[in-house]
């Protein structure tokens, strides 16, 4: 048995009011002793992050080549006519997504002051679809919520400034159950709801059919005894009213969705599913990650987007391309973690190993980070990088000449579309893309290649990756 892909979804929910969370400014907040609300007082307008060129790309408006044609700097050059609902992919309103983490939340952990914050028009069925409307929601007042915060109990919410509510802690000593990492897990659990909710609507999907959902998502659901126990698969499962789905969360920083892929169809494969859902839930601790680089340089917070990402396998060939398992790279723990060492494990010996060449790819999906976001903050263009690489592999085995490097990157590459949303960016955005194309017959192959910082994790020196082919 093999397994296929049959659909993509990403998503993207801009929340400027929460950018004040993301680990970075809370930490400079603190140390500044400033209030949560003073930290980012200028941030874009839901428009402005809309019609912004690679959030297109991200939800399948644009094909990613494109961006190259597009003056540069992309938030000096809005796209006319932008629509938030895409191809594959839709983004959301701060005040929609206020709406799904109360969805989410089953503790009383939101507190939403019902006279100041009014949601709008969610104005998306996927969104809308996870929104159980007949549920009576507490109306709390002002008083309420302010006392919560002045005693150090929680979070304030605040939109457009006004404070609207607050998330509260759930423990006074269990720092799993602190306000923020709570935060944290909902704004993961909403937004993956959110993606997975997207796919199973654009795809005609009842959710009853799912069978298995595995999460690849960046946050560390769990308690003090516990601290990164899970289960966010299943709790999204839930969310998106997938009753019949099993699941579990797979971890390997950046590198996870690679791994929950294989994962999927290897299970697909051994016939314990028929189909399997992969989904990853946006990282509120990477929100202005970068944010004080760009104020340094007069650039607007970009960083202002939680991502979402949802995939669909299956055991049915007439619905997709394949995932070649027989194309899967891994790094092992005996691999050196330098650039080659990762680039050669990943790409180059599993393609040898099934006699190909790494020209024989047409397209790589490799760490699709949005460079106007990292070159201002010194971290240089990621995905480009990747991409000589690669070619510089090519090279050395005699595929390509030196001077043939620029139009192998070309050809086979593409610019950064994607938030540094750790997970978000590893390769799998582009596939949404590669599904269309594959159905039109405009492309044949794509190898989905992470990669994952294991050493910030304090247990071992090593980076980690893992890539698999997908091809029609």
């Amino acid at each position: 048995m093999t397994a296929y892909l049959r659909a993509a979804a990403n998503v993207l929910v801009h929340v400027p009011d929460l950018v004040r969370y993301g680990s970075k400014p809370w930490r400079e907040a603190a140390r500044n002793n400033q209030a949560p609300n003073e930290v980012f007082t200028d941030l874009r307008s839901f428009e402005d992050a809309v019609a912004y060129p690679p959030n297109q790309a991200f939800i399948g408006n644009l094909p990613p080549e494109n961006l190259g044609e597009i003056q540069a700097p992309w938030y000096e050059n809005p796209l006319a006519g932008a629509s938030p609902d895409g191809v594959f992919g839709e983004i959301l309103p701060q005040d929609s997504f206020y709406a799904l983490i109360e969805a989410a939340d089953q503790f009383g952990l939101i507190m939403l002051d019902r006279e100041r914050f009014v949601p709008g028009d969610v104005g998306s069925e996927s969104a809308a679809a996870l929104l159980d409307r007949e549920k009576p929601r507490k109306k709390y007042k002002q008083e309420e919520i302010s006392g919560h915060i002045e005693r150090g109990e929680a979070l304030p919410l605040f939109q457009g400034g006004d404070l609207i509510g607050c998330v509260r802690r759930d423990h006074e000593s269990d720092e799993s159950l602190d306000a923020r990492i709570l935060l944290e897990n909902l704004a993961a659990k909403a937004s993956g709801g959110y993606a997975l909710s997207r796919l199973l609507d654009q795809e005609g999907i009842a959710p009853e059919q799912v069978e298995y959902v595995i999460s690849c998502s960046e946050e560390a659901v769990g308690d003090r005894y516990n601290r990164g126990g899970g289960n966010l698969a299943k709790a999204i499962a839930e969310m998106a009213g997938c009753a019949n789905a099993a699941g579990v969360d797979v971890k390997s920083f950046c590198a996870a969705p690679i791994y929950a892929l294989v994962h999927a169809a290897a299970l697909i494969e051994a016939g314990v599913v028929g189909n399997a859902v992969v989904v990853g839930g946006g990282s509120m601790a990477k929100l202005g990650m970068k944010a004080y680089f760009h104020l340094e340089k007069e650039i607007p917070v970009l960083e202002d987007v939680l991502g979402g990402v949802a995939f669909f396998l299956t055991k049915n060939p007439e619905d997709g391309p394949r995932v070649n398992l027989e194309i899967a790279g891994r790094h092992t723990a005996g691999k050196p973690s330098t650039p080659q060492g990762l680039a050669e494990a990943l790409v180059r010996d599993p393609l040898a190993r099934a006699g190909r060449k790494i020209a024989s790819v047409d397209k790589y999906a490799v760490e699709l980070h949005n460079p106007e976001i990292m070159l201002p903050a010194g971290a240089g263009d990621v995905a480009a990088a990747n991409y000589r690489m690669l070619a510089a592999l090519a090279v050395m085995g005699g595929e390509i000449a030196r001077e043939e490097i620029p139009d192998f990157v070309e050809t086979h590459g593409m610019p950064g579309f994607a938030p540094t949303q750790g997970h978000i960016p590893a390769g799998v955005p582009f596939l949404g893309h590669a599904l269309e194309r594959m159905r039109v017959g405009r492309l044949g192959s794509t190898m989905v290649v992470a990669k994952g910082s294991l050493f910030l994790g304090r247990m071992s020196r090593q980076a980690d990756g893992a890539s698999v082919l997908i091809e029609a």
